[in-house]
């Protein structure tokens, strides 16, 4: 295990460290994704200048809902980069250099490589926290638990679908409307969804599990949230990586060995 953390460190600190070797670039793209969440944030501002509420949810609890949402989408996407494209790699037989080293395959793949952009998401959702002006120590550990919990169900969740790439050869459209699915839906409260896709916002596509739940849970501590939130992302992370080692037995190489720098 202490090996295992080691080296994912050691490659968090070489994708950063390449991420900066060109910093206007780096900035550019930080900021830039700052700047695009904003504009899109700006709709609800508009919105709760006419409602004050739509279904119990105000102003502030939308900021808590895009500060999750941002920083958990933020920090997975940058410290595991290739969780958004881990079908590729399986469909073009990429998957050869990480099985010719003496690592965790999967833990490595994801690591690999690292989307600078996600910083820019996460200091958008710690931001818009912090304008929430909810400073009490409580709510601060709720926030940091809230992100860890949707960006590891995030991650899982993008891990489960990108490995049907093992079955169904190249699943990367699939894999980018789920993405682009969960981080839609996600943005919106729960409450404005009733019957059959409420029940696919917490199963097929758990996007009120990146968004909405962990709001909440932030906004008010209660046991039963927090059990909702652990129980789906240890119940997501253990489905994933059962579906892909299993998908790894069917897998055929693409002679795609290579040395990576």
């Amino acid at each position: 295990m202490k090996r295992e953390l080691t080296f994912l460190l050691a490659l968090w600190q070489a994708n950063l460290l390449a991420a900066m070797e060109y910093r206007v670039s780096f900035v550019s793209q930080v900021v830039g994704m700052m700047l695009n969440n904003a504009v899109y944030f700006i709709f609800w501002v508009i919105f709760f200048e006419r409602f004050k509420q739509i279904r119990g949810w105000g102003l502030d609890e939308i900021f808590f809902l895009f500060g999750v949402v941002a920083a958990s989408f933020g920090l997975g996407v940058f410290l595991f980069g290739n969780a958004l494209d881990l079908a590729n790699i399986i469909a073009n037989g990429r998957l050869d250099y990480y099985l010719s080293l003496p690592r965790p395959v999967l833990l490595h793949v994801l690591a690999s490589r690292s989307i600078t952009s996600g910083l820019g998401d996460f200091t958008y959702g710690v931001l818009s926290f912090i304008v929430a002006r909810q400073f009490a120590p409580d709510t601060i550990a709720r926030f940091i638990l809230g992100v860890v919990l949707a960006t590891t169900i995030f991650i899982a969740f993008m891990i489960l679908v990108q490995s049907l790439a093992f079955w169904l050869g190249n699943a990367a459209q699939i894999s980018q409307q789920a993405s682009n699915a969960l981080i839609t839906f996600s943005l919106y409260p729960t409450t404005l969804f009733e019957g059959g896709a409420r029940f696919i916002l917490f199963t097929i596509i758990p996007a009120a599990l990146i968004g909405a739940v962990p709001a909440e849970f932030i906004r008010s501590f209660s046991w039963e949230t927090l059990a909702q939130l652990v129980g789906a992302a240890l119940l997501l992370l253990v489905l994933a990586l059962v579906v892909f080692r299993r998908g790894l037995r069917r897998y055929e190489s693409g002679s795609a060995i290579q040395i990576q720098v």
